[in-house]
């Protein structure tokens, strides 16, 4: 074998950080990703461009950015020979990438870093182009994703440097004051200046495995503080357990992900925004049609007349509601959205199972879900916390509340809870509070909302995601202050009463429909539950009631929403029965 052949031979082999040898053409077939051990390898900006977008549709976003040197900086080399040498290496002209182009023919703009450019630092030129590609977002109305992958700021260009964080943070923040999609792509490493403004900033932030963000590198926190992180800190996973960020996806995943996001928000992108003055009308092109736009209550999936239900033991529908064979959350997701994407975290302390949350599309509508979620078995229960939310599950559902508002979507609420968590951390964390904001901003929200009762609604942990235009519940679902057996340890000092208690309670939905308490009931045929049968139910109520909705101005519903919460139900229940 000649020496070139057995150099070009030797090229085509890397050796992974597992310590696996490798097969360069393989690895680059799976797009810079360990076969054998996953890890995701730092990828040029050409490259990531590469692998994101519809081929032919790109266009780079060119800006004339003169080089600054304000400090006329010199530690081995002077800066301009650092600008010049990371030019040479990586052919860039700075450390981001700025483009227009499509994912499955939908159109973005992204702004992709390069780490190899003088570790992906945010100097002012790079500032300026991020900040440019959101204004050209902006402008077009178009979603923006951001790629990230830097040390921090530029400590050649100083305090100048820093000022990029605000600069760019209130480019991104004016994008979501305007109702447009913002999403963060963080990759292997993002730190310092960059983790603390662009970011984290976007409305969607997804994380490749193993990809670590902070606000400090563990360099600078041994240098500072003399300690040294515990293995796993400021890793994506570690992250999505705690709350930071929305998902991981595998670099394989994102192209469809990030599409799928697209096909949510497509709609929104060109309606007026959803703040301040904003009307959270639904545009005509995004409304369901059903067979019949009259009002929901005139809709054969929803029944607005008591005497229309059999009568049933409350009792009986306690232990009907609580049946394990009925639809979760995410069945019901499953079954009847398409591009759906679950959102997670808090963005401050956690993430909670018992609540799902996220976008997807509903007969052609785009729309977010908020969700208990309970389980079918003892593991998924447990997983899932018995369906019960702590802090973190109802600032989830806040946050997800909060993004509908900026894109304008209209939100379904699935409950299906005990209560709320009632455990000593859940107190640590401020429960209470969790829930009092949840009231508080799903009374005042903008857009459109429906809840139902799909299973057991349990006290405040039910009701915090339950204000709404539109409250439905299935027939063999409940809705209570307090479970019956909690109702009769206190008032009959005996918890085998509680039979007793759920007939004194009224729980049940025919009662409850009576009493005015809910608006509607969507019928559920047989005692034993039929999920298919009942997705398609919540399917037909759902989308007449979101139609309704949609005729109605405004402000007028938003007044509606205020004055069914200020209703005598002694007057509401009239001579029901």
């Amino acid at each position: 074998m000649s020496d070139s052949a057995a150099q070009h031979l030797s090229a085509a082999w890397r050796l992974c950080a597992c310590g696996s040898l490798l097969y360069g053409p393989r690895v680059a077939r799976n797009l810079e990703v360990c076969p054998e051990c996953g890890r995701h390898e730092s990828l040029p900006a050409t490259t990531r461009i590469a692998q994101l977008f519809d081929p032919g549709s790109v266009t780079v976003v060119d800006a004339a950015l003169a080089d600054r040197d304000p400090l006329v900086f010199v530690d081995a080399r002077p800066y301009p020979q650092r600008l010049a040498e990371a030019r040479r290496r990586t052919g860039l002209t700075e450390a981001v990438v700025c483009v227009r182009a499509t994912i499955e023919g939908r159109p973005i703009v992204a702004a992709v870093m390069d780490f190899a450019f003088l570790g992906g630092s945010l100097g002012t030129a790079v500032g300026e182009l991020i900040a440019g590609a959101a204004e050209n977002a902006l402008r077009t109305r178009t979603p923006l994703l951001l790629v990230t992958a830097s040390g921090g700021a530029r400590m050649q260009e100083g305090v100048f440097s820093l000022l990029q964080m605000a600069k760019t943070s209130q480019a991104v923040g004016d994008l979501r004051d305007s109702g447009i999609l913002t999403v963060a792509l963080v990759t292997e490493p993002t730190y310092g200046g960059v983790a603390a403004s662009f970011a984290t900033m976007p409305a969607v932030v997804i994380a490749e495995p193993g990809a670590r963000l902070g606000f400090a590198g563990p360099r600078v926190i041994a240098q500072t503080i003399r300690e040294e992180l515990p293995a796993g800190l400021q890793t994506a996973e570690f992250l999505l357990e705690h709350g930071f960020i929305d998902m991981i996806r595998t670099r394989a995943a994102l192209r469809p992900t990030l599409a799928r996001l697209l096909a949510v928000t497509r709609g929104a992108q060109g309606a007026a925004p959803v703040a301040g003055s904003r009307t959270g009308s639904l545009a005509p092109d995004r409304v369901p049609s059903p067979t019949s736009q009259n009002a929901a209550h005139r809709s054969p999936a929803i029944v607005g007349d008591p005497r229309q239900l059999p009568v049933v033991e409350p009792w009986e529908a306690v232990q009907r509601a609580r049946t394990l064979t009925r639809p979760t959350t995410l069945d019901y997701i499953g079954a009847l959205l398409t591009d759906f994407e679950e959102l997670r975290g808090d963005r401050s302390s956690g993430d909670c199972p018992a609540i799902v949350s996220g976008l997807g599309v509903l007969d052609g509508l785009p729309l977010a879900v908020i969700g208990h979620q309970k389980g079918h078995t003892v593991a998924e229960l447990t997983a899932h916390r018995f369906g019960m939310p702590g802090p973190a599950g109802y600032r989830k559902a806040l946050r997800v509340l909060r993004l509908a508002e900026e894109l304008g979507l209209p939100v379904l609420t699935l409950i299906d809870t005990p209560g709320a968590h009632p455990g000593v951390e859940a107190e640590r964390q401020g429960q209470a509070t969790a829930v009092s904001e949840c009231l508080r901003a799903f009374a005042a929200t903008p857009v459109p909302t429906v809840a139902v009762v799909t299973g057991e609604g349990g006290s405040g942990g039910a009701l915090a995601i339950g204000v709404a235009d539109r409250v439905l519940m299935f027939a063999g679902a409940v809705y209570s202050v307090i479970s019956p057996e909690g109702c009769a340890s206190i008032l009959w000092k005996d918890a085998t009463q509680a039979p007793a208690a759920a007939a004194a309670l009224g729980v049940d939905a025919r009662r409850l429909l009576e009493l005015g308490v809910v608006d509607g009931v969507i019928p559920e045929g047989a005692a034993d539950p039929d999920p298919a049968a009942m997705a398609e139910a919540l399917r037909r109520a759902v989308v007449a009631s979101f139609a309704q909705l949609a005729a109605q101005n405004p402000a007028e519903r938003l007044r509606e929403r205020r004055a069914r919460l200020r209703r005598d139900v002694v007057t509401a229940a009239g001579d029901g029965n």
